[in-house]
């Protein structure tokens, strides 16, 4: 089943992944758990924009016209799926620094099941008021390095000493990573790609 890891993850993270260690699922599963889990976001951004407007707190909600909409969730969903890949390479890149001697596979599920949660946070977006969707991105984002933290070290098959460091070290690279595409959407507002309100 694509999400059977879903609700371990939130109730019992710890024991959850030794259990994603024993049973590694094929590249597909986890490859379909992360273009399932990508929509969430993705839908409900769209649905926010065009049927709820986005509330800043200072004027009137704010609409996006729906092919405009269209057009940023659907970069949207692809930009999240190309940072799990991206997560996940870096992770397994750096895992040789850290005598960890990972598969991609491994890489995948470590970026996949680590994302969700912030992927989760889309769903915030149904009710769109910015400091609500701050509160909980910043609470995703909590978890999210939460589950990174107890994950490399049983994923990864390394000391919990050495999984802290390699770790952070993924936790940097990831933030590098998320200002990189935050840049990379500016630039491509700048040439006109950007959102078209109603």
């Amino acid at each position: 089943m694509i999400l059977n890891h879903l609700m371990g993850l939130y109730t019992h993270p710890k024991e959850e992944w030794h259990t994603i260690e024993k049973n590694h699922e094929a590249l597909r599963s986890s490859l379909s758990h992360v273009m399932l889990i990508a929509l969430i976001p993705a839908i409900c951004t769209y649905l926010a924009s065009t049927m709820f407007g986005w509330n800043l707190g200072v004027s009137d909600p704010l609409f996006l016209t729906k092919q405009s909409a269209m057009m940023m969730s659907i970069s949207m969903y692809f930009g999240l799926i190309a940072g799990v890949f991206a997560l996940a390479y870096l992770a397994y890149w750096m895992a040789k620094t850290f005598d960890a001697q990972p598969s991609y596979t491994q890489a995948i599920e470590l970026a996949a099941y680590t994302a969700t949660p912030l992927f989760m946070v889309g769903l915030a977006a149904l009710y769109p008021a910015l400091w609500f969707m701050m509160v909980v991105g910043l609470v995703g984002l909590t978890y999210s390095v939460y589950l990174l933290y107890t994950g490399v070290p049983i994923i990864m098959n390394i000391p919990e000493e050495k999984g802290f460091i390699y770790a952070s070290s993924v936790v940097t690279a990831g933030l590098v990573l998320l200002v990189a595409l935050m840049a990379s959407s500016v630039i491509l507002w700048s040439f006109g790609l950007g959102p078209m309100y109603q």
